[in-house]
């Protein structure tokens, strides 16, 4: 049993790292709370869905800045479907992102929308590599029979 112990420890001091660092938020902590018995991959689910979602928005807003005119109204509408979908799971520094990439929005600026969509990109493959990591954790915590601790 010593081998789950350290996978745990591991769990939960990548877990303090994710808040600490600021990946993650609060809502995140509320989402495990709504898993249970009944839906144990509850958490793992909502976020694949977050995953899916996500890289569809990034090509249509890609694709919106590369138009011979842009509509920033229509690039401002992806943008705030992002900053929604990224704030449901807690994925705070993709949150954060979005809400600059709004203000640049909102002052047409081309150049700026263009470096926003790169620091929104970079944020949410790295919030997706830190929770594939996760995930990976905790399959390997209950793999080796253990259980996956709780955090408060």
């Amino acid at each position: 049993m010593e081998i789950v112990g350290k996978l745990q420890k591991q769990f939960m001091d990548f877990m303090s790292s994710l808040y600490s660092e600021g990946f993650l938020d609060d809502q995140f902590l509320q989402l495990q709370k709504l898993q249970d018995e009944s839906n144990p991959d509850f958490v793992v689910e909502v976020v694949t869905l977050f995953f899916d979602d996500s890289e569809k928005i990034l090509n249509n807003l890609a694709m919106a800045l590369q138009q011979q005119v842009v509509d920033f109204k229509h690039v401002d509408a992806h943008v705030h479907q992002f900053k929604g979908s990224s704030s449901s799971i807690g994925a705070q520094r993709v949150k954060n992102a979005c809400v600059a990439f709004k203000k640049i929005c909102e002052e047409k600026n081309l150049e700026g929308c263009m470096q926003c969509l790169q620091h929104s990109k970079h944020e949410y493959f790295l919030v997706k590599n830190k929770l594939e990591t996760l995930f990976r954790l905790e399959q390997q915590i209950l793999a080796a029979g253990g259980m996956i601790p709780i955090i408060s």
